[in-house]
């Protein structure tokens, strides 16, 4: 009998363990060492012309939006609609980082399926995603005109979702000032 009581006991506690871990926010939540801290310095070729760069001096001065994605990114088509119609507003300039990605796969997918980006950083070997703290794609980062960043988006966006996350955190912001 005691040789059963243990491993349930462990096992019950285990599962107390989880369930008060889920109760604590969002469990999908992966929160980024950058909120509230400059954006992470970075150049990097563009992907359509490896001869200009495109770094963080782009981002500064107004707010933008870092979207890191990859043809490979099942999600990251997912969001491209949404992206486009964001771009075609001009309500904030986009700003991609084509993360892990094959050169030419990316510019064709950009050229079948629309460039909503300002620009798009290649980055092949994927260590500007490391310094941005990306774990994979799309993620999407909102950087203030001081350069900072203010929120971090892990998974496609769609419209309720910039609503209530981005428009919200610069209406707030802006609030404040």
């Amino acid at each position: 009998m005691n040789r059963f009581l243990l491993p349930l006991v462990a096992v019950i506690g285990l599962i107390i363990f989880l369930v008060m871990g889920l109760r604590h926010g969002d469990p999908r939540a992966l929160p980024s060492p950058f909120i509230g801290k400059p954006a992470p310095q970075f150049e990097l070729p563009t992907l359509k012309n490896p001869e200009v760069n495109i770094g963080s001096q782009h981002l500064a001065g107004k707010y933008s939006i870092v979207n890191v994605w990859a043809t490979w990114c099942v999600m990251c088509r997912a969001e491209h609609d949404f992206l486009m119609d964001l771009s075609a507003s001009k309500t904030i300039p986009i700003y991609g980082i084509n993360w892990r990605d094959s050169r030419p796969d990316a510019i064709r997918w950009l050229a079948d399926l629309g460039d909503p980006y300002i620009a798009s950083a290649y980055d092949a070997d994927g260590r500007v995603g490391i310094d941005w703290g990306v774990y994979g794609a799309p993620e999407t980062f909102l950087v203030n005109p001081e350069g900072t960043v203010i929120y971090k988006h892990l998974g496609p966006l769609d419209p309720q979702i910039w609503d209530r996350e981005f428009v919200a955190r610069m209406e707030m912001e802006e609030a404040s000032q």
